[in-house]
């Protein structure tokens, strides 16, 4: 992990969300002094970098500034995705719950209708 690049990442993430990045690590639950930390070389636990991720509405790959490979089937994540992830953990919960009553939903309207015998 490079430490610049990822406090210049949440940096910028802050910057595109307007918020500032000492309250994007308290709300998020990281803790406000995270980037200081990484700044004086502490690493960050995995799950405060997803944490700070979910929180922003990226990918951890992207938070660290990781490069995708050539060939991988790894892209940036979808619109759809990004908006999923800025949601609160309890409305992700619920439009799991209705995306899944959707595709049930599409499911049973795909079925062949079965002919009533007399």
């Amino acid at each position: 992990m490079d430490a610049n690049v990822f406090v210049q990442n949440i940096k910028r993430l802050c910057t595109k969300k307007g918020i500032k990045p000492t309250n994007a690590c308290k709300e998020s639950g990281v803790g406000s002094s995270f980037i200081n930390d990484i700044e004086r070389g502490r690493t960050p636990s995995v799950a405060k970098v997803q944490m700070l991720a979910d929180y922003l509405g990226v990918t951890t790959s992207e938070l660290l500034g990781e490069k995708i490979e050539p060939g991988s089937d790894a892209g940036p994540p979808s619109e759809n995705e990004l908006i999923f992830r800025s949601l609160p953990p309890e409305l992700q919960e619920e439009a799991l719950r209705y995306m899944r009553y959707l595709a049930q939903t599409a499911a049973q309207q795909q079925e062949p209708k079965k002919p009533v015998e007399e």
